[in-house]
């Protein structure tokens, strides 16, 4: 039974599918063959009734959208009916002598029955419904298509500006967004195409005016030339079967113009367009004017009393119905059950947003969309900046508001940690300090949350006064968005996970399939990639170039089967990818070494402590990061890009002791170096004699 009906379904599929070449196929036969005329009586009222379906669908659209294949429709709909024309004038040419039934009962009916035997009637009948169809409707949907299509189009930037905007807030979801551009995108093709599908409607009328004349033409002449009919006789008989057949085809066109200004002048709603007319028709404030001045209409001399002051009792009659009339309750609320206070959801311990921002109810503003949304903004522009530089997607910053934070102030979370906060002033701006201001200006003192430098809160009145003397002044939506910016760059390889390398493997495969095929399952897992990329991260290596990281994945994994060991061959083959991150190519790397016996000092101590957690003992350690300090405050301001170049094993070691004091110097080795690359020592590193044989008696000791 099962099996029968999937039979079913599958054959219905195909006649489904086959029903539109088909109906296209028809088409042609009509233009082409001499129909018999109980097939174009069927034809004509196929055409009637479908004028009528797309009619009723048309008016019971929600939104345009509802109908998004009425262009296409409305194509069809108008090939047909000219292919009947075709066909119909076949027939009333060779056949319309013998008599109205010859053409068909259908343009008998409409030539005889609807004008009463007139033809002149009948004349001035068609001439004023293309009147109305060709001038009033169709010109004027044609209109309206064409003023949607250009508003739309103008209007569709800000529209996914809008979406971005939402995403990126955490107001919607990725598939939401994703929807919301489909539909905004769909919109922008539905009325282009309504602009061009009304041209159809316009030259369909057109046809109509010239088969008319072809076939009054035509058929007097036929009927003087070949059937021996007199002038009356052959206008007569071939005006009342053209008119009859302009008629059938005229009205079905009617219909198909009243239904596409249906659609192109529908205002999106939640209701269908009978729903929303009635509803907003039923004021009663506006049908007492209308009684009033029926009643005044009706009791003037010379008025038909009785049918005028017959409709102002039905306004008033419904006026005051309408008053009385409860009003519906738009929404109903369905009572929202409480919370046992026992019991935790995971919604209460879990965060779904992997970065987001706190702020306090002061700062809202900066997120509104009727003042801009400046910091969303900002944000978008940060996210995709660091997208690009690190090679992998940024995650959506979630932002919301917090009770419990100070009006002004904001939190910068990842998961559930907090890895920045401060106090912003939304309307104020902030003057940085970088020593080569002339003067103190008025404010609230404070510290830069990014960089640390002394800063200073100023109003927007003094914003002029502080850039004259010599001071960086941001807004508050950039300080929160650069402080965003170096917490993402910081934290970058905890936003690198699984789901980023398959990604990263997938998008490499379209151009490189061999290469992903010979690195993962084997050698490389997902999770043995993944793992090594957020190494590189945290070494503040971008996986921008995944191909050639992955081709160093692939050698490393022959000579090594530990992370760390193969994060340090990787990096040894990638060293122009490092380098390049920090110094442009055309210039040379301001590099610091270590002292030789400071360096040899470290490599006997990690050959000794090599599986120790912290191989590097802890009063030389301070010194090392004493002497670095010292270093580092020695060094000219411009060198903002700076290598300290060691040995291979005292790379790792001495990166991860510098890393929480000196988050902007890399360490490199000397085998990361590329060979052409220049460099420019700016000094040498060394400590104290006797921390050295502090250092070696306790490193034997180990």
């Amino acid at each position: 039974m099962t099996q029968n009906i999937f039979a079913l379904n599958k054959i219905g599929g195909h006649l489904k599918s086959g029903l539109l070449p088909m109906a296209t196929l028809l088409l042609v036969i009509f233009m082409v063959l001499p129909l018999p005329t109980i097939l174009l009586d069927i034809g004509f009222i196929t055409n009637i009734m479908i004028s009528l379906a797309i009619l009723m669908v048309a008016l019971n659209a929600k939104k345009p959208l509802d109908f998004s294949s009425f262009p296409t429709v409305l194509l069809f709909a108008t090939l047909l009916r000219l292919g009947l024309n075709v066909a119909s004038t076949r027939v009333v040419l060779m056949e319309g002598h013998a008599g109205g039934e010859s053409a068909g009962q259908i343009i008998e009916a409409f030539g005889g029955l609807l004008l009463g035997g007139n033809y002149v009637v009948g004349i001035f009948v068609f001439c004023i419904v293309m009147i109305i169809n060709l001038i009033v409707i169709t010109k004027g949907a044609g209109r309206v298509s064409e003023v949607s299509a250009r508003f739309t189009l103008d209007a569709l930037p800000g529209k996914q500006m809008a979406i971005d905007a939402d995403l990126n807030a955490g107001l919607i979801a990725p598939e939401e967004a994703k929807e919301r551009r489909s539909e905004v995108a769909t919109e922008a093709d539905f009325y282009g195409s309504m602009d061009g599908a009304s041209k159809f409607v316009k030259g369909d009328a057109v046809a109509g005016v010239l088969i008319l004349a072809v076939n009054i033409i035509g058929g007097i002449i036929l009927g003087l030339t070949t059937h021996g009919l007199s002038f009356g006789e052959a206008a007569s008989t071939y005006s009342m079967l053209a008119i009859g057949d302009a008629l059938v085809a005229q009205v079905p066109a009617l219909v198909l113009s009243i239904a596409a200004a249906a659609i192109v002048t529908r205002v999106s709603s939640a209701q269908n367009l009978a729903d929303q007319v009635t509803g907003q028709f039923s004021s009663g404030a506006a049908w007492v004017p209308v009684a009033v001045i029926l009643t005044i209409l009706g009791i003037l001399p010379g008025m038909p009393h009785v049918i005028v002051l017959s409709a102002a009792a039905v306004a008033g009659g419904l006026a005051i119905y309408l008053i009385r009339k409860p009003k519906p309750v738009d929404t109903v609320v369905e009572p929202v059950k409480e919370k046992n206070a026992e019991q935790i959801d995971w919604e209460d311990v879990s965060e779904k947003a992997r970065l987001g921002i706190e702020i306090g109810y002061g700062l809202v503003p900066l997120v509104e969309d009727r003042k801009g949304a400046p910091l969303m903004k900002r944000i978008t522009g940060i996210r995709r900046q660091i997208s690009k530089e690190l090679g992998f997607v940024i995650p959506l910053v979630r932002i919301k508001d917090d009770l419990s934070l100070e009006p002004n102030g904001y939190r910068i979370m990842m998961g559930g940690m907090v890895l920045g906060e401060d106090t912003v002033w939304p309307n104020d701006f902030i003057a940085l300090d970088d020593g080569h201001v002339d003067s103190v200006i008025e404010g609230r003192p404070c510290k830069d949350p990014t960089f640390g430098m002394d800063a200073i809160w100023i109003s927007a009145g003094k914003k002029s006064q502080a850039i004259a003397e010599g001071y960086t002044v941001v807004d508050a939506p950039t300080v929160i968005a650069t402080h965003l910016n170096d917490v993402v760059r910081r934290n970058a390889a905890q936003l690198f996970g699984m789901d980023e390398a398959q990604k990263l493997l997938d998008f490499l495969k379209e151009s490189s399939p061999q290469l992903v095929d010979s690195l993962t399952p084997q050698p490389l897992s997902l999770y043995a990639i993944t793992a090594i990329c957020r190494d590189l991260l945290a070494d503040k290596v971008p996986v921008k170039d995944f191909q050639q990281i992955c081709l160093a994945m692939l050698e490393a994994s022959s000579m090594h089967t530990d992370t760390p060991h193969m994060v340090d061959a990787i990096r040894q083959k990638i060293g122009n990818l490092i380098v390049q991150t920090m110094v442009p190519i055309s210039l040379p790397l301001p590099v610091v070494t270590l002292d030789a016996e400071l360096e040899s000092l470290l490599v006997k101590a990690l050959k000794l402590g090599e599986e120790a957690n912290y191989p590097i003992e802890p009063q030389l350690a301070q010194k090392i990061i004493e002497a670095v300090d010292e270093a580092a405050r020695g060094l000219p301001l411009e060198s903002q890009s700076v290598a300290l170049i060691t040995s291979p094993i005292v790379r790792r070691p001495l990166g991860a002791l510098l890393k929480q004091r000196f988050p902007d110097l890399t360490v490199l080795s000397y085998q990361e170096l590329p060979d052409d690359k220049s460099i420019e020592v700016l000094t040498k590193i060394g400590v104290p004699q006797s921390s050295q044989t502090m250092a070696i008696t306790d490193a034997n000791q180990f």
